[in-house]
């Protein structure tokens, strides 16, 4: 029996495309099964009325996943809220949540910031994500 994985893929919409195909690759993984509790692109979450209450939502959506995944790009160092999820991650459960950082296909830097908090570095191939993930929640 495989055991579900739930996941919080961290990620910019401005780089949907990388995060899209991380979930392909996810999916497509043999003896590997997930439940992605990122927040998607039409979620009423994007809409909260302050950065508190997005906040809290997003740590609702983090609370039942054993792994945050990160992709790994140079953005992630400056992007605000990416920096929020590693806090929540690292300091808003009772038990922190381990991060998975993947560092983007064909990149040469890799975010500082979001190497330092993770748990595991991995490379861009689907083995190596999936490792990563079954060794921080096994």
């Amino acid at each position: 029996m495989v055991k579900t994985r739930n996941l919080f893929i961290s990620h910019s919409w401005d780089f949907g495309d990388a995060y899209e195909r991380l979930c392909g690759l996810l999916s497509e993984a043999s003896y590997f099964q997930f439940k992605n509790y990122s927040v998607p692109r039409d979620d009423p979450i994007h809409d909260a009325p302050n950065q508190q209450l997005l906040r809290a939502a997003i740590k609702r959506q983090m609370s039942p996943c054993h792994v945050v995944v990160i992709i790994a790009g140079v953005y992630a160092t400056y992007s605000k809220w990416i920096n929020e999820e590693i806090a929540l991650a690292q300091h808003g459960f009772r038990h922190p949540k381990p991060i998975l950082a993947v560092q983007p296909w064909a990149s040469e830097r890799t975010s500082a910031v979001v190497r330092q908090a993770a748990g595991r570095v991995v490379g861009w191939n689907t083995n190596s994500i999936v490792q990563g993930i079954r060794t921080l929640s096994p």
